[in-house]
């Protein structure tokens, strides 16, 4: 329990899931009942939620930006049951629960137990026309290749050539990739997104090989999965906003308001305290502030204050994505749709980087007889296709849909979602880079940062992020005045 007389000010900038995670973590550690803590969030757009959005249209349910999340990392589903909607947490369907490639124009499966950047079976990859003679014996020799000596940080498209052969990279690992990151694999950084991986080839001297001893080790322990890899909401991803909405009664949201400048404000006790100025110039004094958000939004805010810091935070590039989500009969669709979905290697030159066949992979999606998909486009690897109005960008998505799944109609409706400067980019280096920003951080007691351009691009990542900003900020405020907080 927090035991203080003062009564401490709070302000969240962003009120995207990391900024809403970190309010609601400020509420659980200060027993706010108690008016210990004066907590205001304030946000840019009309509504919470950031990237997270959910469209109800014609008995469909349709999530604008992520439509799940990875059960992996354990944040979003604790968060979920701290706030009571575990029970509405829904896992993808048990059929079809596979995914496929496009090559040479035609949707093959991506071979069984092939997993992200490594395959753990090996007759899957025998049998696959997927990839040549030469790729499948290349993919092979991984378990006789030694593991590599130099500590320094490495891109996946290097790793993955490095253990698996270009075929796996340019075939398979890149599409899979982009899916996940909207990256550049020679640019992307491997500790940074993979670090699983150099594990393995550090632990086992091979990927395969150490895969698979982590396989039948989980075989042995008898502990299965309550979830599958991917969850989402019976009624889309926004019931966690709301959640989180409405357990935040007690918090000031301030929306449809932007936020021109932070920097810190003269006190007489020497105590943390910061000035946020808003635009049109009126400003807020508070003892902490969280900047939840994009890094280069947070850059902006902080140049004033300390211009290192901001041109560190800039550093950190943002890809723009785009998603068409389409409706249709399941009669207008030829192809089985025996799958969740596909991705599409750049090599195909196609644009669409990736399609989910939302209503197969989740339950009531569609209504009975109709089909939910979603196109993805743009990332770093096609940063000038967003730019595209919406018809065209209709357009483009309908024309790479049509050729794969046999489509010769039109879609009920096409919905088309926008989400410019959105992903982070986490190049070579980054961790590196995020260790110097948090060290130029430590000078600025009461301050903290919080978002995808840090350690992690996923809802969970974000989560803990928001939570982790909240946790260090109260244990800041406490030790500067003294008081003291116990678990709760």
């Amino acid at each position: 329990m927090l035991n203080s007389t003062h009564s401490k000010r709070i302000i969240v900038i962003g009120g995207g899931i990391t900024g809403l995670s970190a309010a609601f973590r400020l509420s659980e550690l200060s027993k706010h009942e108690k008016g210990l803590l004066d907590v205001t969030l304030i946000e840019a757009r009309d509504q919470l939620g950031g990237v997270i959005h959910t469209i109800k249209q014609d008995g469909f349910l349709i999530d604008s930006g992520p439509d799940n999340f990875v059960t992996a990392k354990p944040w979003a589903i604790a968060l979920a049951r701290r706030l009571g909607i575990e029970s509405e947490l829904i896992s993808t369907n048990e059929a079809n629960r596979s995914a496929m490639v496009v090559r040479n124009g035609k949707m093959m499966p991506i071979p069984e137990g092939f997993l992200l950047m490594a395959p753990t079976k090996f007759l899957p990859i025998i049998t696959t026309p997927l990839f040549s003679l030469p790729g499948k014996l290349r993919m092979g020799m991984e378990l006789f290749i030694p593991a590599r000596k130099q500590n320094d940080d490495e891109s996946l498209a290097s790793f993955v050539i490095r253990r698996f052969g270009r075929e796996a990279l340019d075939r398979v690992v890149q599409p899979l990739i982009s899916g996940i990151y909207t990256a550049k694999p020679h640019n992307l950084s491997l500790r940074a997104t993979m670090p699983r991986f150099l594990d393995l080839e550090t632990t086992y001297r091979s990927v395969i090989r150490g895969m698979r001893a982590e396989g039948k080790k989980r075989k042995t322990s008898g502990s299965g999965a309550r979830y599958s890899m991917f969850v989402t909401f019976r009624n889309g991803l926004n019931t966690l906003i709301q959640a989180l909405e409405d357990r935040l009664s007690h918090v000031h949201f301030r929306l449809g308001e932007r936020v021109a400048q932070v920097e810190k404000a003269a006190t007489d006790n020497g105590a943390p305290s910061w000035k946020v100025t808003m635009e049109g110039a009126a400003s807020i004094k508070a003892d902490g502030v969280i900047i939840a958000g994009p890094s280069k939004h947070a850059a902006t805010l902080l140049k004033t204050l300390d211009s290192d810091l901001s041109r560190q935070l800039s550093a950190v590039g943002y890809a723009s994505s785009a998603v068409v989500h389409l409706a249709y009969k399941r009669s207008q669709i030829a192809h089985p749709l025996n799958a969740f979905g596909c991705v599409v290697p750049i090599t195909e030159r196609r644009n669409i980087i990736a399609a989910s066949f939302s209503s197969v992979k989740y339950q009531g999606r569609a209504p009975a007889g109709y089909v939910l998909l979603r196109a993805f486009m743009g990332g770093a690897l096609q940063p000038g296709i967003v730019q595209q109005d919406d018809e065209e960008l209709t357009k483009i998505a309908r024309r790479d849909l049509d050729a794969l799944l046999g489509i010769t109609t039109a879609p009920k409706f096409a919905i088309v979602s926008r989400w410019p400067d959105s992903m982070a980019q986490y190049d070579v280096g980054h961790l590196e880079r995020v260790a110097m920003m948090r060290q130029r951080l430590n000078r600025h007691k009461g301050l903290e940062l919080a978002g995808n351009g840090f350690e992690g691009v996923g809802i969970p990542d974000c989560v803990r992020a928001g939570e982790r900003a909240a946790e260090d900020l109260l244990s800041e405020l406490i030790t500067q005045r003294g008081d003291v907080v116990s678990p709760s």
